[in-house]
C-alpha cells in the first residue's frame, strides 16, 4: 500500500534553478579528493616556505647572498600561492562537499547468523612464532579453523605450522601482497563461516582481539584493527615512533582522499576482520603484485568500492624473530609508507611488480 504523503495541488515539486545549479555542482565534482589534493598543495606551499627560510643559511657565506637572496625571497613569496589555493580546496571539500560525500544510508546494525570465522596467516620465515601463533588461535572458541600460508619460507615455517594443526599452503610467487591474496583466496573458500580474519604469525597479534573485532562487525564489511591506541601497545615494538605517526599520516590522506566513508588511523596493520561476502566481490578489484604497499591498497580499494571500512583499537606486541616487511627500521619504513602515498594518489598500477 502506498503510503506517501501527496503534495498539495499547485505545489512545486522541482526544486529552483539556483538549487539545480547547486546540486549539479556537487554531483560534477563531489566525488573528486578535493581535501587530499589541499592537504598536498598545503604542504607543498609551507615546505617551499620553510625552503626559503632557511636558505638564510647559506646567505650567511660571503659573495652568496647577492646571487640566493632574490631566489629566495621569490620562493618565499610564491609559496602563498599553493599554500592559498590548498586551504580553498580544503574549504571547499569540507563546508560544500562533505555532506553530498557522506553515505546517507542509515548506520547498518546487521546480527551475525553466524560467529564462527576462518583465521588466516601470512608468514615469511616465522619458525620461532608460528606453531604459538597458531596455537593461540586455535585456541580461541569462535575460530573455526586456522589457515597459514608460507610465502616460500626457506626454514621450517610450513612443517611447523603443520604440526601445530593449521591448514597449509605454499605461495611461491613472493611478495607481501600475494601472501595476502592467497590467505584470502583460500579463507574465501570455507562457506560454513561467515566472517575472515587476516592475521600474521610473528606474535605481534593476539587471538583474544577478535572478540573487539567481531562486536563491530554487524555494522561494516571490514573491521580493521588499529595500533594507534597507546595503551594497547606494548612498549618495545618494531613499530617506531617514527613508523606509528607515519601511518597515522598516510591514514589520514587515506581518509582525506575518501571524505566521509570511513576513519582511518593505521593504514600498515595486518589484522582484520572481513565479511566473506564483501571479499569475494573485492578480491577481483585488488593487485596481489602490490607488495608491503599492499594493504593501504587493500583499505584504499575497499573503500573506493563502496564497502564499510570501521577502525578497532586492538592491542600490538613485541615480534618474536627478525622482522623482514616493512618495520626492518625506519629507512624501509620510510620507503614504504611514500609507495603508499603514490599509490593513493595516483594509483596502485605504477606499483604493481615493482
Amino acid at each position: 500500500m502506498n503510503t506517501a504523503i501527496p503534495e498539495p495541488m499547485g505545489t512545486e515539486t522541482t526544486p529552483p534553478a539556483h538549487l539545480r545549479m547547486r546540486f549539479g555542482v556537487r554531483r560534477r565534482f563531489g566525488h573528486l579528493p578535493l581535501l587530499l589534493f589541499g592537504i598536498l598543495l598545503f604542504g607543498f606551499g609551507i615546505t617551499m616556505y620553510l625552503c626559503g627560510v632557511m636558505m638564510i643559511v647559506p646567505r650567511l657565506v660571503p659573495g652568496l647572498n647577492p646571487v640566493l637572496r632574490p631566489v629566495s625571497e621569490w620562493i618565499v613569496w610564491y609559496s602563498g600561492i599553493p599554500t592559498v589555493a590548498g586551504v580553498g580546496l580544503i574549504l571547499v571539500d569540507l563546508l560544500l562537499f562533505l555532506d553530498h560525500k557522506r553515505p546517507t544510508d542509515e548506520v547498518r546494525s546487521a546480527p551475525l547468523a553466524n560467529r564462527k570465522v576462518t583465521v588466516a596467516l601470512t608468514a615469511y620465515n616465522d619458525e620461532d612464532s608460528i606453531a604459538d601463533a597458531v596455537a593461540d588461535f586455535r585456541a580461541h572458541p569462535l575460530v573455526e579453523r586456522v589457515i597459514v600460508v608460507s610465502n616460500n619460507s626457506r626454514d621450517r615455517t610450513f612443517a611447523r605450522a603443520e604440526t601445530a594443526g593449521a591448514i597449509t599452503f605454499d605461495e611461491l610467487q613472493p611478495g607481501y601482497g600475494r601472501c595476502v591474496f592467497r590467505c584470502l583466496s583460500e579463507a574465501a573458500r570455507h562457506i560454513d563461516t561467515e566472517w575472515i580474519v587476516l592475521c600474521e604469525g610473528d606474535l605481534t597479534f593476539r587471538a583474544y582481539d577478535i572478540d573487539k573485532l567481531l562486536a563491530y562487525a554487524p555494522h561494516g564489511d571490514i573491521v580493521n584493527g588499529t595500533r594507534t591506541v597507546e595503551p594497547l601497545r606494548q612498549y618495545s615494538t618494531q613499530l617506531t615512533t617514527f613508523m606509528y605517526y607515519g601511518n597515522v599520516f598516510v591514514g589520514k590522506l587515506l581518509e582525506a582522499k575518501h571524505l566521509g566513508r570511513s576513519t582511518i588511523t593505521d593504514v600498515g596493520t595486518t589484522y582484520k576482520l572481513c565479511r566473506r561476502e564483501a571479499l569475494l566481490k573485492l578480491l577481483p578489484e585488488v593487485d596481489p603484485s602490490v607488495n608491503l604497499e599492499f594493504n593501504a591498497h587493500f583499505l584504499d580499494t575497499a573503500l573506493g568500492s563502496g564497502l564499510t571500512v570501521i577502525e578497532v583499537p586492538i592491542t600490538f606486541h613485541a615480534r618474536v624473530g627478525v622482522s623482514k616487511g616493512g618495520n626492518v627500521n625506519n629507512l624501509r619504513g620510510l620507503r614504504v609508507g611514500l609507495r603508499m602515498i603514490r599509490g593513493i594518489i595516483f594509483g596502485w598500477k605504477r606499483l604493481a611488480t615493482a
